[in-house]
């Protein structure tokens, strides 16, 4: 199973160092005019961006552009975590961002009154799964100062949000961080190529499809600790998409489009899970068995709908532990006043 070191994967690694030092190196100006009809979008790993990946291959964003008399141009940048794509927004990098409900509460906390970032829509539902490969953790209490948690951000990442409110049901709100010493940043690829082989200080992930099934497959010591459905309480979208409040205002024609293609997009993926699996290993170049690939797809866990759903959980732990200032009424305070937010939560 050790399908994460390929030659297409080393590319793959390659364009993610490129788009960070394109990042980095300022190729584009924060303070530039962006005209109607340019697009930058940041997606990071799994099968949680799938319906980017086919929104993409489609090229549905172009589409529905045309239909409202526009021409998108779309670029497609891949980072690994939140800070890294809730930075790129702020520096004005991309216009739209792809991370965790954890990280688009805490980039909207910061610029609540300022550029008012807010989400766009949701990728879906996917229960997140916490696996260890350490035969002696059956739960979160039996981790140890030797244990070491692979998120993608510590602290920041919806992985990590996640597991401070499971520690807070725990031990009680005044510890929700006692857990934060032993995870370390990792993105999902090397993760759960640690899981899997097993002899390196990474005994457990917090993942996402497609990195948490493959781990369960290819070790027989990896077992689930906890799922972000049984913390939340239900089915969560976990994974969304957000923007400034500038770019919605002076991008409306590009702003719908893109809607309009995700909303497309994720009816094109329920209704055809075999062929959507297909686009996602042409997309990613992904290394991954297709009949598991399309047993994920097909998990009834899993929804794929742009509507956020049980957001709001996370927003009022946040708050009530003080990792954000700003108290949201409801999902729609950080989610843009839009159709398919209407019956969001």
């Amino acid at each position: 199973m050790n399908f994460f070191f390929t030659p297409s994967n080393r590319r793959r690694f390659g364009a993610v160092a490129t788009s960070l030092a394109l990042l980095a190196g300022g190729t584009f100006s924060a303070t530039a005019a962006r005209a109607e009809g340019q697009l930058r979008i940041a997606e990071q790993f799994g099968i949680v961006y799938l319906l980017l990946n086919v929104a993409q291959e489609q090229k549905l964003i172009e589409k529905h552009g045309k239909a409202a008399g526009v021409d998108v141009k779309v670029e497609w940048l891949k980072l690994s975590g939140g800070s890294a794509v809730n930075d790129a927004l702020l520096s004005g990098n991309i216009d739209i961002a792809g991370a965790g409900v954890g990280p688009l509460l805490t980039i909207w906390d910061r610029t609540h009154g300022k550029q008012n970032v807010r989400g766009v829509a949701s990728l879906g539902n996917f229960p997140y799964y916490l696996v260890s490969n350490n035969p002696a953790v059956k739960t979160i209490a039996d981790f140890t100062d030797k244990d070491r948690i692979a998120v993608p951000a510590v602290g920041v990442s919806v992985q990590s949000r996640v597991l401070q409110l499971a520690t807070a049901k725990l031990w009680g709100d005044a510890q929700y961080k006692k857990l934060d010493a032993v995870q370390v940043p990792l993105p999902h690829p090397d993760a759960a190529a640690a899981i899997i082989s097993g002899g390196t200080e990474i005994t457990a992930h917090f993942g996402n499809p497609p990195f948490q099934d493959q781990e369960l497959a290819g070790n027989p010591k990896a077992h689930i600790v906890l799922s972000s459905y049984d913390v939340l309480g239900g089915p969560s979208s976990a994974t969304v998409l957000y923007a400034t409040e500038k770019f919605r205002k002076d991008n409306p024609k590009t702003y719908k489009a893109f809607v309009g293609a995700l909303d497309e997009a994720a009816q094109f993926v329920t209704a055809n899970p075999e062929k959507a699996a297909d686009i996602y290993l042409k997309v990613g170049q992904a290394k991954i068995d297709r009949d598991l690939l399309v047993k994920i797809i097909k998990n009834p866990e899993v929804q794929f709908k742009i509507a956020p759903q049980n957001t709001y959980p996370l927003a009022e732990f946040m708050h009530r532990v003080g990792a954000i200032k700003n108290k949201p009424a409801s999902a729609r305070d950080y989610f843009f006043d839009d159709a398919h937010v209407a019956a969001g939560n």
